[in-house]
Parts: C-alpha cells; sequence; structure tokens
C-alpha cells in the first residue's frame, strides 16, 4: 500500500516544488489586504473604490503578461444610476410610511396601479426572505410584491440595489401583511446613465485558442453602509476579495507555467452584489458552446464546514466536472465536496449562473458555512478574519485540480438545461 501511495503521490511532489514558488502565502496576503482595504471603501460601483481596484487588478493582469481584449482589459459596459426623489403608495386608500417602499427601477417617472398590469407577489411570514426576494429581482415582468412586516428590515438593503441594466424592469417592494385589493404608486426619479467594467485578461491555448476555460470572481461589493460598532465601511474580504485574489494569483501561475492549450480567461466581475450584471454581460460576449468549463470562485477564506483543505462545488451533480477535478487531486490532502446548501440555491446565486443556464460546466467554488458566517455582509468582513494559510492552499488545490481540464485531456459534460430548477 505504502508503494502504491507514493506513486499516487509522486506527481503532486513534482507540482507542489513549481506552484509552491509562484503561489504564495506572501502574495496572497498582498493582494488580498489591498482589495479589502478601507482604501477602497467596500469597492461599491460608481466609486472611486472600485475604480481603484479594477486599476490594480488590470496592472496586476499586465505584470504577468496576460493578453487584453480591443488593447484593454477593462471591458465596459452601460448601466443606469437611479436616485429617488419622492415616492407615494396608498393600500386600499391608506397612506404608506415611504420607509417601508423599495423601488427599483431605471424610469424616470412611474404611475401605477391594480390595474397596470404588474405581477402582484405576497411573501409571508415564514416564507423563505431569500429565496422569494430573488425570484422578484430575476422577474421579467414588472412586479410589485408585498412583503410581511417581519421583512421590513430588508428594505433599506433593496433601496439601495443598483446600478440598474438596460433591460431592468421595475419592481417595487411594499411592506404589507396583506395583498391590497387596491393600491397606487407614485414616483419621481434621477437617472443617469453610467459606465462599469468588469476586469479581464486573456491567456491564449497552445492547440485549442477557439476552447476556453474561465477563471472568474467578483470584485464589488457594498462600499459604506450602516455603522456596526463604528465601523461603516464593508470591506468585503472573503466576498469576495478572496476569490478575485484567487483569479489574480491562478492568472500569475498559469501564466508562469504557459503550456495551457486550452485559452484561459480571467475575470473579476463587477455588479455582483447588485444583480450580476458584470458576468451578465460578459457571458454575452461568448459562444457558450465554446466555453469548456468555468471556474468561479467566491468565498474562500474561511474554512469550510469539513475544516482544512476541502471546499465545495455547487451544482456538483449537474455536470462531471467535480469528478474530474477530484480526480486530478488524488494523491492529495485536498478534498471537494458537493454543496452541502441545496436549500439555499447557491448554483443560481453567483456569477456561474448566465453560463450554466445556456449548458456550460459552470460551477462556484467556496468554503463559506452559509448557516454560520457571522461576517457575511458585514464591516467585520475584514482581512484579518480569513485564514490566508488555508486560502493559499485553495487556490493551488483549485490550480491542480483544473490541470486535466486546461490542457484537453478532460472535457467536463454540459449542464442539462432541461433539468434545472
Amino acid at each position: 500500500m505504502k508503494k502504491i501511495f507514493l506513486l499516487l503521490a509522486l506527481p503532486f511532489l513534482a507540482q507542489a516544488q513549481q506552484i509552491d514558488k509562484i503561489i504564495t502565502r506572501s502574495e496572497t496576503e498582498r493582494i488580498e489586504t489591498y482589495l479589502a482595504s478601507d482604501e477602497l471603501a467596500g469597492r461599491k460601483p460608481f466609486t472611486p473604490g472600485i475604480e481603484k481596484a479594477a486599476k490594480f487588478i488590470a496592472a496586476e493582469f499586465e505584470k504577468v503578461g496576460l493578453q487584453k481584449t480591443n488593447g484593454s482589459y477593462l471591458q465596459t459596459f452601460p448601466m443606469f444610476k437611479a436616485e429617488l426623489n419622492a415616492v407615494s403608495v396608498t393600500l386600499d386608500d391608506q397612506l404608506v410610511d415611504a420607509k417601508k417602499v423599495a423601488l427599483i427601477s431605471k424610469e424616470s417617472s412611474i404611475e401605477l396601479d391594480e390595474r397596470s398590469g404588474f405581477e402582484v407577489v405576497s411573501i409571508k411570514e415564514g416564507d423563505n426572505f431569500g429565496q422569494n426576494a430573488y425570484r422578484v429581482m430575476t422577474a421579467k415582468k414588472p412586479t410589485i410584491a408585498f412583503l410581511h412586516e417581519s421583512f421590513a428590515k430588508y428594505i433599506p438593503r433593496l433601496s439601495g440595489r443598483g446600478p440598474l441594466s438596460e433591460n431592468q424592469t421595475t419592481l417595487i417592494f411594499v411592506v404589507a401583511n396583506s395583498v391590497p385589493a387596491k393600491f397606487k404608486v407614485s414616483a419621481s426619479q434621477q437617472v443617469e446613465k453610467l459606465q462599469l467594467s468588469n476586469v479581464v485578461g486573456i491567456l491564449p491555448g497552445k492547440s485549442r485558442p477557439k476552447e476556453y476555460v474561465i477563471f472568474s470572481g467578483h470584485y464589488d461589493h457594498l462600499g459604506i453602509g450602516k455603522p456596526v460598532q463604528g465601523d461603516s465601511i464593508y470591506n468585503g474580504a472573503n466576498d469576495d476579495a478572496a476569490g478575485t485574489t484567487a483569479v489574480m494569483m491562478l492568472a500569475k501561475y498559469y501564466a508562469k507555467k504557459r503550456d495551457n492549450e486550452r485559452t484561459l480567461i480571467f475575470a473579476a466581475f463587477t455588479a455582483e452584489e447588485s444583480g450580476g450584471h458584470g458576468s451578465v454581460y460578459f457571458s454575452k460576449q461568448f459562444n457558450p458552446d465554446q466555453v469548456m468549463a468555468m471556474f468561479n470562485l467566491e468565498m474562500i477564506g474561511t474554512e469550510s464546514k469539513w475544516g482544512k483543505s476541502s471546499a465545495y462545488i455547487t451544482g456538483y451533480e449537474k455536470s462531471s466536472m467535480g469528478e474530474i477535478l477530484k480526480k486530478n487531486l488524488v494523491g492529495s490532502p485536498f478534498t471537494f465536496y458537493p454543496d452541502p446548501y441545496p436549500d439555499q440555491k447557491l448554483f443560481y446565486r453567483s456569477d456561474n449562473a448566465t453560463l450554466a443556464e445556456l449548458g456550460v460546466p459552470a460551477h462556484t467554488i467556496s468554503t463559506s458555512k452559509m448557516d454560520s458566517e457571522p461576517n457575511y455582509h458585514k464591516p467585520s468582513d475584514e482581512v484579518q478574519t480569513l485564514d490566508l494559510d488555508n486560502m493559499t492552499e485553495i487556490i493551488k488545490a483549485i490550480a491542480k485540480s483544473a490541470t486535466s481540464i486546461i490542457s484537453g485531456q478532460d472535457t467536463p459534460s454540459r449542464v442539462d438545461t432541461t433539468k434545472l430548477d
């Protein structure tokens, strides 16, 4: 048995010697510390902080020699920023406090009532708010959602949503314990058309340049918000400076190796926290049949529920990608698991979703304990809460596990789009 184990381990010993010189704890700390610094003020879209982050990521891509697209690492696209001037809502002729209303729309003027053809949704006491709110947020039709008062605490967060895409439909959330027979909404906004940017770098493939493997993470976060114990900067160290750091480290590693047969694309997405707009735009730039796999990296800075040297893959059962990654790690101490939080619908809640819905084996790799992450979406999500040693080992494991996919030896099965739920 010892001889067999040694034979299995030998390839990892050779690979480890090279990878340990490139993917280092010190580099992980350097990149992560800057992205999650107070200087970037939480990396909210349309702020100087997120622009600084984009410049930093682009400079790192240039340093390792990634190719640009159309002369730039910035993949820029139009979005809308809306600031509410006034809103008035009446339910069965009773005026509602404006603090109990959230409006998401790129229209400058809104007038509607129960006869306007809006989809009407009720989120009742005891419902899973996250799942129901996500359905509303992704609705194609104009929608008004009435929330039980137990969910009133979410109104400020919904009100702060943005930016908005050109296809954004009007969505309205109102705190009300039941659906009224009559309602009337009147609102005015100041709407501005602006631009946001993903940061994208390319490492062309040697023999299969038209086959793509994507490594991605989102570099935006929540910005400055409600103070908690005197801290109002939501640094987003784990969510998702950690994933973005991994993308940048993997770019450095593969650029040093230069042995990828398939083309590798490294993408830092914007506006994930406000609707996944960056990944939606990015996905439209590809023929999905040419995308062989997508590694989306989200919140890998803390230990998983299984402890160190482990992570999970969302939508594990939807393609063979997870099994390929596990096969490539045989002989190493690292293990990938299926997503242990299926009720959270994580497969559809990150930047992998758009390409997965087109059949691409696009999965998110994470360690986040979704039932017990004390710093999630809080100002306390700072670098000192992360396990940078373990995070560095996770990045190495991702690099090793992807080996046969980027070489063209393995191709994951496609996601069956007829069975998405």
